[in-house]
């Protein structure tokens, strides 16, 4: 039995989460997330507790029976809490600018990259090299993240690009001269 998949999920106040036709809406103070999930594992909602079961052990249930328990405690997280991710610019005349919405990165191209926010994300920079992002869909927030990180990905020899913040780089050695 899934381990992940037994724990009951915890409603906090001022959290509500409805049901029908396996199509979960967690509403909160902020924001509402709403996700299909499939027909077959089946969820209960019970005064403040949420709970997930599987009808067989075959292996397909198997897989579906923790992750549909892990995305709903993460929408439920979500709405009442939000997520974070912090990313650092490492590197001489990198940094990052907000014009707008907009996320502005000169990092060391010969033009400078802009990111647009999709709806329900807040990207804020509270230093020249540092870009916090802020959402309540941890998957959205993780892509947005990835997707920053991916223009300048962090490079082994000097260490330079962008980084999530606590991100070891591993390093390598440069050559040697004779």
């Amino acid at each position: 039995m899934s381990r992940v998949g037994k724990k009951p999920i915890e409603i906090p106040a001022g959290v509500t989460v409805t049901l029908n036709n396996n199509t979960v809406t967690v509403k909160g103070p902020k924001g509402e997330l709403t996700r299909s999930f499939n027909p077959d594992i089946l969820i209960t909602v019970e005064e403040n507790v949420v709970t997930i079961t599987r009808p067989s052990d075959v292996k397909e249930h198997r897989a579906l029976h923790g992750t549909t328990r892990a995305v709903i405690a993460n929408m439920v997280e979500g709405v009442s809490t939000g997520f974070t991710r912090n990313l650092e610019l490492i590197g001489v005349g990198y940094r990052a600018q907000k014009q707008g919405n907009k996320l502005v990165l000169n990092v060391g191209y010969s033009h400078p990259v802009e990111i647009e926010p999709e709806v329900g994300l807040e990207i804020e920079v509270p230093a020249n090299t540092k870009i916090t992002i802020k959402g309540t869909d941890k998957e959205r927030v993780g892509e947005l993240a990835a997707n920053i990180r991916g223009v300048r990905p962090p490079e082994p020899y000097k260490g330079k690009g962008i980084r999530y913040e606590g991100e070891f780089v591993r390093r390598k050695e440069g050559k040697t001269g004779k």
